[in-house]
């Protein structure tokens, strides 16, 4: 379908749904808001690389930042890229088409990581952990060469949640993806505005705002991914004792060095006794 004419066809079906539609956005505005506020993620002036996919997580975030653009007190720019990893079947036409319409200034990459990764990733194993280290470095080069202050990535709250427990249960770490984070070479600052969205919303808000999504042809279509096995169990958990996902996301936010055992974070070998001296005895009655 012409990405015109499906636009087009969008608003008048936005308009059947609008009131549950305007709940949804006005949910998903004031958690990227809080979360922009609470990490200090956008500044006046900043120059915004948007990594759109073309999955339904990118595009809520584009959309949901250009919104916030408009009616932000600061000023600061969006440059979409995207990162075409030549995968069989990539729809070529869809993202630009898209993009032009929105009248958004964008970069299409073109950079073959697809072969590099089914060339260099045993039969049996997964494909995203080179995919992503192959794709970040990518991005993070771009990124410096056209001048972005910050690069925004699309992963949200169940993201963050999933990666803990994957770092937990298979990396023996206790750790997951931050809202803000300065790269290790200090020279790229990533943020995630997402990370106070629930997927749940941003799968409804996709499908009525009727995103033209990009499925992924590459780890999306293995079905050995640990990452599945967690957030099946991660859902099971909520269906079965609602709110619990959004108490451990919580807890990601209030962290207790000296009630858990990493002796770089806290200094337990100190730890000495503080009593006042007492004088006399004590009278028992």
């Amino acid at each position: 379908m012409n990405i015109d004419v499906a636009l087009d066809q969008n608003i008048l079906e936005l308009r059947k749904d609008r009131p549950e539609l305007n709940k949804l956005h006005k949910r998903l505005r004031r958690n990227i808001g809080n979360a922009i506020s609470d990490y200090n993620m956008i500044e006046d002036g900043d120059k915004i690389m948007v990594c759109l996919s073309g999955g339904k997580d990118s595009y809520c975030m584009l959309d949901l930042l250009l919104h916030l653009q408009k009616t932000a007190p600061i000023n600061f720019e969006i440059i979409v890229v995207n990162l075409d990893q030549k995968q069989p079947g990539f729809p070529e036409k869809v993202l630009p088409a898209y993009l032009t319409k929105l009248g958004v200034p964008f970069h299409i990459l073109e950079k073959d990581t697809y072969s590099v990764v089914v060339d260099l990733v045993p039969e049996g194993k997964t494909y995203c952990g080179l995919c992503s280290r192959l794709r970040r470095g990518t991005l993070y080069g771009f990124a410096q060469e056209i001048g972005a202050t910050k690069i925004a990535l699309g992963h949200h709250r169940d993201d963050i949640i999933e990666t803990l427990f994957l770092n937990m249960f298979y990396g023996g770490k206790l750790k997951t993806m931050p809202p803000k984070l300065l790269s290790d070479d200090k020279k790229n600052i990533v943020i995630r505005p997402l990370a106070y969205c629930k997927e749940s919303d941003l799968e409804r808000y996709a499908e009525k705002m009727q995103f033209p999504i990009i499925p992924c042809n590459l780890c999306g279509s293995q079905d050995n991914l640990q990452r599945q096995v967690i957030k099946e169990m991660l859902q099971d958990w909520e269906k079965k004792n609602p709110g619990r996902l959004e108490s451990i996301f919580s807890a990601t936010k209030s962290v207790a060095p000296s009630q858990l055992a990493d002796i770089g974070l806290f200094d337990f070998k100190s730890l000495k006794i503080e009593r006042e001296e007492r004088i006399g005895a004590i009278n028992v009655v």
